[in-house]
């Protein structure tokens, strides 16, 4: 994948968060700067979700630790550890429920 590509599949995963988010009814805030979206939580924790272009990765850092994602074009998804079961989204939403002390579905 080269640098273009990456940038462009990085925005669209990040405003595929926030849509989740929304969609979620979860009280969570967010904003988007840059290369770094964070969302806040009412307990003033946050996660970071940034694009990491020179690695072509994209990098969360939530209270349970730093996690670094890889795409998989074959499954066409942001995996973990490059295991396709702990996509992007899935993991998201295990560290949102830990943050908000509440079931966060992305």
């Amino acid at each position: 994948m080269n640098e273009s590509q990456f940038n462009e599949l990085a925005e669209q995963t990040m405003l595929a968060i926030e849509e989740a988010i929304d969609a979620s009814g979860a009280d969570i805030d967010y904003d988007n700067a840059g290369d770094i979206l964070t969302l806040e939580f009412t307990d003033g924790s946050q996660i970071i979700v940034n694009r990491q272009t020179p690695l072509s990765q994209i990098w969360v850092a939530a209270r349970s630790g730093g996690y670094h994602f890889d795409y998989d074009e074959e499954n066409q998804v942001w995996c973990l550890d490059g295991d396709p079961s702990r996509d992007l989204m899935t993991q998201l939403s295990i560290y949102c429920s830990e943050q908000a002390g509440e079931s966060v579905e992305l």
